[in-house]
């Protein structure tokens, strides 16, 4: 299962004690935040991509959204998702627990700036009802990103 791995992944860093389960929902951003009781922005949500057939993480703010122009520019590539069906294969997560934490080898994770100035996040953890508590720079530091990268906007 998609927790366990992501739990494996957090051991390396003494962290997969730290996983919250919660008995409702975190999948979407609204449900997330609701079971933490924090603000949506401090929702780390994970976006799967497909880029020059590969697949991509942006790990954003959960008060943002791709700006498709931004992207385009970042990648060169349209901003084209996973398909539903087919996100869990290529990310090694299911929808609603896609995170950065033990994702398959050949997926690229981007952190998108939106992040930057959020002292604490909450990205999943493989299930559709986990999440942890981290700061931005912890973040960072355990995800094996590439790089920082600007390509969100605020939803409206």
């Amino acid at each position: 299962m998609s927790l366990e791995r992501a739990k494996a992944y957090l051991k390396r860093f003494g962290l997969d004690n730290e996983v919250m389960e919660f008995d409702a929902s975190s999948a979407t951003v609204r449900e997330a935040a609701e079971a933490i009781d924090c603000k949506e922005e401090e929702i780390a949500k994970s976006l799967s991509f497909l880029v020059d057939g590969g697949p991509v993480l942006i790990v954003a703010a959960g008060d943002r959204k791709i700006d498709n122009k931004k992207f385009k520019a970042e990648f060169s590539a349209k901003a084209k998702m996973i398909p539903f069906d087919m996100v869990e294969e290529l990310t090694g997560h299911a929808v609603g627990g896609v995170c950065p934490f033990g994702v398959n080898e050949d997926v690229a994770v981007y952190l998108d700036i939106s992040l930057k100035g959020i002292e604490t996040v909450y990205p999943a953890c493989g299930s559709s009802n986990s999440a942890i508590r981290l700061t931005v720079d912890k973040l960072e530091k355990i995800t094996n990103s590439k790089k920082w990268v600007d390509v969100c906007r605020i939803i409206k």
